[in-house]
């Protein structure tokens, strides 16, 4: 059938009423206004300005403009979008948005993506502070164990590094109580009269012991004196008790390398009072400083000491300090009797 142009040209206007047509082409070759979409374009309409007048589409065409109004009005509140206000006879083509300051100053910040080409820079944080160190104390030496003495006489004896100790007591009754075998009544002197002094000295083993004597009160204090002068020269005593220990058995007490002084008793092979009888005597390491006479030693262990050698350890010679030590107090020594050699005796009497 032919169909003349104004036939096509209704034709074609009745689909762009319809909403079947698209962008419409300029005849002369340039792209007309493509929508695609009402709120994407800012701009609600049909075609461009030329073909929307109502005076060539008549009521119908109104009707149908209407409707796509208000369907883009509805599709723009929905989407949170405020479509532009439009006029008749107003272009369908969109308008750039505005880049106003107000429109800046209320648009969120965009933070632009990291670069991955660029390592991040790590946050700087504070350097760890490290506690001042502080010296140590010094550590305190290890305790060492005080040298122990070797015994030697006072020739060439080493420093004495220990305290000398002493007291003298009373003989009260606890102290009686342990002298019912060398003292009983009847004895020269009371107990009154008696004193019980302790001294320190040094043992055959090389270590300090703490020995006991009963004398005369007279002779307490000088008799300390002795003996503190012997531990100054660390003349060796084996060992000194009080003559009970052994029954006052001078014997037994001589067979132990006894050191004693008080015994209730009379001289040996006589039968007056011995000078140990009245606490005036002293007899020091019997076993090295026996008695010796015509009859025989005593102790008899005394018997491989009367050839006197001054090596010897608690052996007294003459000129060795126990000799001076008694002859400073003005007491005598049994080595220099004229008859018979009592090594082991000193004496405020000198018998």
């Amino acid at each position: 059938m032919d169909v003349s142009g104004a036939g096509r040209r209704r034709d074609e206007e009745h689909q762009v009423g319809r909403g079947v047509l698209g962008p419409e082409v300029d005849p002369a070759g340039h792209g007309g206004h493509h929508h695609t979409g009402l709120c994407d374009a800012g701009v609600l309409g049909v075609g461009n300005g030329d073909d929307a007048s109502p005076a060539r589409y008549g009521s119908r065409v109104l009707l149908v403009v209407a409707a796509l109004l208000a369907l883009g009005m509805a599709a723009c509140s929905s989407s949170g979008q405020q479509p532009p206000a439009v006029s008749a006879g107003a272009s369908t083509t969109s308008s750039p948005p505005s880049s106003s300051t107000s429109s800046a100053a209320t648009a969120p910040a965009v933070m632009a993506a990291p670069d991955p080409a660029v390592p991040p820079v790590p946050k700087a944080t504070a350097a760890p502070t490290r506690p001042a160190r502080t010296a140590p104390a010094p550590a305190a030496p290890p305790a060492t164990a005080a040298p122990v003495p070797t015994p030697a006489t006072a020739a060439g004896a080493p420093p004495v590094t220990e305290p000398f100790e002493s007291s003298v007591l009373v003989i009260d009754d606890a102290i009686a109580a342990r002298m019912t075998a060398s003292w009983r009544p009847g004895c020269p002197v009371g107990l009154e009269d008696l004193r019980l002094v302790t001294v320190s000295h040094w043992g055959f083993d090389g270590r300090p012991q703490v020995g006991e004597l009963v004398v005369h009160v007279r002779s307490a204090d000088a008799l300390v004196r002795v003996f503190e002068r012997l531990f100054l020269a660390r003349f060796p005593i084996e060992r000194m008790r009080l003559v009970d220990e052994y029954g006052a058995d001078d014997d037994r007490s001589m067979a132990a390398n006894n050191t004693s002084a008080f015994n209730c008793r009379s001289a040996t092979g006589s039968t007056r009072w011995s000078e140990h009888a009245y606490g005036s005597a002293v007899d020091v390491n019997p076993v090295q400083n026996p008695y010796v006479t015509r009859s025989g030693v005593s102790p008899p262990a005394g018997a491989a000491y009367t050839a006197r050698n001054a090596a010897t350890p608690g052996l007294i010679t003459r000129d060795g300090p126990v000799v001076a030590a008694f002859a400073a107090i003005g007491w005598g020594w049994g080595g220099s009797w004229s008859s018979g050699k009592d090594y082991q005796h000193f004496s405020a009497s000198g018998r």
